[in-house]
């Protein structure tokens, strides 16, 4: 099963790059290919969670209904941004 991992350009290009050299169908070894398609993909990953929690303050009861229901109202009154 393949993971969906958003990567920065150099991560790709690296994967990419080993791919190409260790790859089974171009006579790579499968196991040492498995092995650093892996280690690749954990190193990409590795700070995927470093980022600063944000916790948003929402009001609640009729204040928040409120405050939905003017948002939304402003969403649609809102002219159209595609030409």
């Amino acid at each position: 099963m393949m993971v969906a991992v958003p990567q920065d350009p150099d991560t790709r290009r690296a994967i990419r790059a080993f791919a190409r050299a260790h790859h089974p169908d171009v006579g790579g070894d499968p196991e040492v290919f498995a092995a650093g398609l892996a280690e690749l993909r954990a190193g990409a990953t590795r700070d995927r969670y470093d980022a600063p929690v944000v916790v948003v303050h929402r009001p609640r009861g009729i204040r928040g209904l409120a405050h939905r229901f003017r948002d939304w109202r402003a969403r649609r009154t809102r002219p159209p941004r595609v030409r």
